[in-house]
């Protein structure tokens, strides 16, 4: 297959294509290397499918219009569409540029697919769709959404205009609900990255809120078999599925795990709650299992010692 991967340079998508390269397929990356974190992280994400002659790469904004309309690459056999502007905090404080690229870009990238007549599209959504539902684990059947931030907001809508250029275009797409994803390239403003690096260097960890809060962790690589098993689903309708690990650790569990792999004791100070974060995630992904045969088996353990050693492997 010929696929086109956008946020091709960024954490998921990174290893995503990758692993589509491995797989025999054609990758056609897309990626605006937007500032919310360093350049030349993104770069080093591209390095090894830069080195796949089947691999070509745009430096472009999703929401250029100008660029989708002279877009040359025919005989594109699916999208997966992994751009987005992330971070639920930013993003109360820059609610137009989050609308702007994860509604607007959205919508581009399926107009694109719809004009082009592109067989599948998968779209990246998150466990942030859920807010503060009560109804744990969260079911994709649950139609209770709280969303609490913009982000999230930005991604409850996302979905919103994939069920609609399904219902009235007739374009195949899958929603997939990412819980929060851990491993190697993990962005630097997350919190795994920002603990490791603290714990190591001996400085303090903030945490947010009393340390309760818990998260569904699932392993980077998990979550790109979760894609590609969204990729081959052979299903006329929009669906949604949750992309998540099912077991929940607690933010002051993490730290402790994270101390017993790097062998330093954390300076936690703790400090107010943060605007738009959720007190908990947690996925029922029966139905991923069922229908894409997804089966999480990294646990927490291993995905932080996985990114431990990639990140003393740059030091």
């Amino acid at each position: 297959m010929k696929i086109l991967v956008t946020g091709a340079a960024g954490f998921i998508g990174s290893h995503l294509s990758e692993k589509l390269l491995e797989e025999g397929h054609t990758v056609v990356g897309v990626d605006n290397f937007d500032p919310f974190y360093d350049r030349s992280l993104k770069e080093a994400n591209l390095e090894t499918s830069k080195k796949n002659e089947r691999f070509s790469f745009y430096e472009n904004d999703i929401c250029d219009a100008a660029f989708w309309a002279g877009f040359s690459e025919s005989g594109i056999d699916a999208v997966i569409h992994m751009a987005a502007k992330a971070g639920v905090r930013p993003s109360m404080q820059q609610p137009l540029a989050y609308n702007m690229a994860n509604i607007i870009g959205t919508n581009h990238v399926l107009e694109f697919a719809k004009t082009r007549k592109i067989p599948k599209v998968v779209f990246a959504s998150s466990s942030s769709v859920y807010g503060v539902n009560k109804n744990l684990p969260w079911s994709t059947d649950d139609k209770d959404l709280q969303p609490i931030s913009v982000y999230a907001f930005s991604k409850q809508s996302g979905e919103k205009l994939c069920e609609l250029y399904h219902n009235y275009f007739g374009v195949k797409i899958v929603a997939l609900r990412f819980f929060t994803v851990i491993g190697p390239r993990q962005r630097p403003d997350l919190a795994i990255n920002k603990f490791v690096k603290a714990i190591l260097n001996g400085d303090k960890v903030t945490l947010f809120g009393t340390g309760s809060t818990f998260r569904d962790y699932t392993f980077v690589g998990d979550v790109v078999k979760g894609i590609i098993g969204a990729l081959h689903f052979d299903n006329a309708n929009f669906e949604i599925f949750n992309i998540g690990n099912t077991h929940t650790v607690s933010l002051l569990e993490l730290v402790h795990i994270i101390e017993d792999l790097v062998g330093n004791k954390a300076d936690i100070e703790f400090q107010p709650e943060q605007q738009g974060d959720v007190p908990y995630t947690w996925s029922n992904i029966e139905k991923s299992t069922r229908l894409l045969g997804y089966e999480p088996s990294t646990d927490i353990r291993d995905g932080i010692a996985q990114f431990i050693q990639w990140l003393k492997a740059r030091a």
